[in-house]
Formats: C-alpha cells, sequence, structure tokens
C-alpha cells in the first residue's frame, strides 16, 4: 500500500502540483490582463465624473473575473483526472448532455443569467451604487454576477436577489443625488423672510471647506409646498454628489433648526385645544 502511495507520487505529484501552480499563476495574470483591458476598453469621456467611470470598470471587472474563476479551476480540475488516470472524455461528453437538460429544466436559471447580462449593458447600477430592488429591498451594492445582485443595507444585512426577479430597479446615486426636503412653519411666518433664511443657509453650508465637495447646487426654497393642517409646508432642493444626500441634508435640517431659533420661526406640531362647558 505504502509502495503504490510512493509509486503514485513519483509518477503523478509534480504534474499535479505544476496544474495547480499554472492555475494559480494564470488566474493571477488573467485578471491583471483583464484590468488592463476594461480599464483601458471604458472610455472616459462618456461619463460625468471618475467615480462613474470607476464604478463601471469595477462592476465589469468583477462579474467578468467570476465566470473566468470557474473556467480556470474547472479546466485545471480536468487535466488532474486526465494525469491520475481518469478518462475525461466521458466526463466532458456527459457534461454537454447534463447542460442540455439542465438548460432546459432550469429557466429561471437562464432568466437571471440575460437579465444580468441586460443590467451590466445598460449600466443600471454598479457596484458601490445605493439601490432600491421591488420597492421593498435597498442597500449599497456589493457584488453584481450573471445570476444575482448582492446588496448590503443599514443594518449590516446581506440580501442577495436573482437578477431575473428584479423588476424594478431604482438606483439612488447615478451621477449626482438630490436634497429633497419638506419643512413646515407656522400660519403666521413671513414666507419672504423663510425664504430668504433658507436660502442663505443652504448657500454657506455649499461654500464651507468640509461640505463644499459633496454639494453641486446649493440647497435653496423652491415653493410652498401644502398648506397642512397646523403648519405651511415649504419644499428645498439642491443637488449633491452620488450618495451624499443623506448627510447633507441632516447638516442642512440642524442649520435651518438653530436659523429658525434665532429668528423666532416656529416649526408647529398638531395640538388638540379642549373646551370644558361649563354646567
Amino acid at each position: 500500500m505504502i509502495d503504490s502511495v510512493i509509486a503514485f507520487s513519483k509518477d503523478h505529484f509534480f504534474n499535479i502540483f505544476l496544474i495547480i501552480s499554472l492555475a494559480y499563476l494564470s488566474r493571477k495574470f488573467v485578471m491583471i490582463f483583464l484590468r488592463r483591458i476594461i480599464r483601458g476598453a471604458i472610455k472616459s469621456d462618456h461619463f460625468k465624473t471618475s467615480k462613474d467611470e470607476k464604478q463601471r470598470e469595477d462592476t465589469l471587472i468583477s462579474t467578468v473575473s467570476a465566470g473566468l474563476h470557474v473556467t480556470i479551476w474547472v479546466l485545471a480540475l480536468l487535466l488532474i483526472l486526465s494525469e491520475v488516470g481518469v478518462n475525461i472524455a466521458p466526463l466532458i461528453a456527459g457534461a454537454g448532455i447534463a447542460g442540455l437538460a439542465i438548460g432546459f429544466g432550469a429557466q429561471s436559471l437562464v432568466k437571471d443569467f440575460l437579465a444580468g447580462m441586460f443590467i451590466l449593458a445598460e449600466n443600471q447600477y454598479r457596484v458601490g451604487d445605493v439601490v432600491q430592488l421591488n420597492g421593498s429591498v435597498s442597500g449599497v451594492v456589493e457584488r453584481i454576477t450573471l445570476r444575482e445582485t448582492v446588496l448590503r443595507d443599514l443594518d449590516g444585512k446581506v440580501h442577495h436577489m436573482s437578477n431575473g426577479e428584479i423588476t424594478l430597479a431604482t438606483n439612488m446615486t447615478m451621477e449626482y443625488s438630490k436634497v429633497n426636503l419638506n419643512i413646515g412653519v407656522g400660519y403666521q411666518t413671513d414666507i419672504e423672510k423663510l425664504e430668504k433664511i433658507i436660502n442663505e443657509v443652504g448657500k454657506k453650508l455649499s461654500t464651507e471647506a468640509d461640505w463644499q465637495d459633496y454639494i453641486i447646487e446649493a440647497p435653496k426654497f423652491l415653493r410652498i409646498n401644502d398648506f397642512a393642517d397646523s403648519a405651511i409646508e415649504v419644499k428645498i432642493v439642491g443637488r449633491t454628489a452620488p450618495s451624499k444626500q443623506w448627510s447633507v441634508t441632516g447638516e442642512l435640517r440642524k442649520r435651518l433648526k438653530i436659523a429658525f431659533d434665532k429668528n423666532d420661526i416656529e416649526i408647529p406640531f398638531p395640538q388638540r385645544v379642549l373646551h370644558q362647558s361649563k354646567e
């Protein structure tokens, strides 16, 4: 038994080691070559920012590399089986027949792959984008393959969704994002004064060093949005760099509250007045 193992090692160990080493090195070199090809093929003048360009490149690299990794290691496994004396011709033929059977039976898998190809070709979203899928699941895109899209939400939960099941993809960080804020003020508020304060706060925020790179268009008063039961609702809009709308809106709320307090502008809340009858 031991003699057989020793003889087998002498005959095959070096070749198996060589196959595994070549597969590993091939994967490394293919990845380097793939990155250069994709980054060279993507035209920078087709994108508004360098971040958009990089996200597109990273998405394509991630997707194509997944398929190449599988192909390289499957080939390596077949070579190893051939090296140890296994006739791989029936395996290859059987794999072809099995592939046909799977193709007919796994229509959902084919649907996923076709949907994944359209997601990539149409650049619907990229790795790093914040998206909402089917109006329910939201998060940062961590990985895109031809079969599935992987999101991570604010709670750190990872969601896997088959591409074929995605009927609505809402990209919240494509090219730019927007501040869209509604604030209620008291009915006695001077609207012209309110508009001036809001615009001043938004302008000042957009010129500060810590925020100017995040803000493309300063937040400003847009319109009176509604006459509510307890308040006049005004809409404030602005334009930010992708995914920065939440931090900018949060800072804007804080500064508006400070400015409103200084200028005696009331932010009302629902109140109920009770009248007690005298008997």
